[in-house]
């Protein structure tokens, strides 16, 4: 019998040509792509956002257009337009500490703490029962400065416990799980707090006190500023600046940013990631228990859902700047905080809505809807949504 004749690589020939003729075959049946028309190849996703950018940009600028030009009797005055501005930026500010705590735990563990509220809620109750017993006694009075030291130092104080617990209790046996899972977990835990601070404290809100000498206004460059305002706006940019030299100039911070980059190389070149992982919650803690703080004296009072409201807006302001950026989480809280204030006034009172100032929330969580949309990075982000 004749053996198959073989091409010169060892191949059956007749095999080669048997296979490359039922592809020619094959190609024979297939049907050629349709063209395209204009409409088809313009991108959905985009054509849709560029619609909804025009409807959005068109009724700002109706609103604000009809706000400007009602008559005189009708229009807030040049006096209330600072007043809100200067509002804006003292709560913009507070979001911008908390949003601190948000964007340095995104940075290292690629998860959302959603439980930093509470630990903005516990510094402030921590720091109550001083208060009010430094008011009754008058201690609050005669040494302003002392006084504000010591509850300053127990909101921190409380605020690093807790949310060290939380780091150590909550999420570090999750740590190598689904990042679903200590989101999970991060909701239950503020519910826990949320629930547990009622029980022991009562449901009802108190009234946080403060010293006689931050009553009134003070008069910087001639602008009239309430001075709970004026100091919640210097210690908040103190505070912002300590932190960024902190970061960029200490070893620690060198330690946190190798983290952040990349923990596994970090941890091969001796940097203790769990030390990191822990100073970053209780840098965070640090920061809600200086904001809380702030927050009860400025507004006055202290309850157990305090956080839920604050904690969601500086989640907000840190997903506006570029969740994981320092930067961008205290850009995103100053700009957060001016829109709040102003954006209601400004957009609503043309349409003649009423109580323009009772939606603030909506333009809160209204702008985390289209930077989710628009720019999932945030500010200083990439402009594109992580893939999980």
């Amino acid at each position: 019998m004749r053996p198959p004749a073989t091409s010169p690589s060892g191949l059956d020939a007749r095999a080669v040509g048997t296979r490359y003729g039922a592809r020619m075959t094959d190609l024979k049946h297939v049907v050629p792509a349709r063209r395209l028309g204009r409409l088809e190849r313009l991108p959905a996703r985009r054509l849709a956002l560029g619609i909804l950018s025009v409807l959005i940009l068109t009724a700002v600028a109706f609103g604000t257009f009809r706000t400007l030009d009602l008559p005189p009797g009708q229009r807030y005055a040049a006096a209330t337009w600072r007043d809100f501005v200067v509002l804006g930026i003292a709560r913009g500010s507070v979001y911008a500490l908390i949003a601190l705590g948000y964007t340095l735990v995104y940075g290292i563990l690629k998860m959302i703490n959603f439980a930093h509220g509470e630990v903005f809620m516990a510094g402030a109750f921590g720091s109550f029962f001083f208060a009010q017993a430094y008011e009754q006694s008058g201690f609050l009075d005669r040494n302003v400065l002392v006084a504000l030291v010591i509850v300053f130092l127990v909101a921190i104080a409380v605020s690093t416990m807790v949310a060290v617990l939380l780091e150590r209790i909550a999420y570090r046996p999750l740590r190598n799980a689904p990042r679903l899972v200590p989101l999970i977990t991060a909701i239950g835990a503020s519910l826990f707090l949320q629930n547990t601070a009622r029980g022991f404290f009562g449901p009802q809100t108190r009234g946080y006190p403060s010293p006689k000498v931050l009553t009134g206004k003070w008069y910087p460059f001639g602008i009239p500023i309430a001075r709970t305002q004026l100091l919640m706006i210097i210690v908040a940019a103190g505070v912002m600046l300590a932190l960024q030299l902190f970061i960029s100039r200490t070893k620690t911070g060198k330690a946190m940013r190798a983290v952040s980059q990349d923990p596994e190389i970090a941890s091969l070149m001796g940097i203790d990631t769990d030390r990191i992982i822990v100073t970053t919650f209780a840098v965070g803690g640090a920061l809600a228990g200086i904001a809380a703080v702030l927050f009860a004296m400025t507004f006055g009072q202290v309850g157990p859902f305090m956080g839920f409201t604050p904690g969601i807006k500086a989640f907000t302001a840190a997903v506006l700047g570029g969740i994981g950026s320092v930067s961008g989480a205290a850009i995103g809280g100053l700009i957060l905080g001016v829109l709040e204030s102003v954006g209601p006034p400004l957009f609503l009172t043309g349409f003649h809505v009423p109580s323009p100032l009772q939606l603030q929330d909506v333009i809160a969580f209204s702008i985390l809807v289209l930077v989710l949309i628009f720019r999932p990075g945030g500010i200083l982000g990439t402009g594109e949504a992580e893939k999980v």
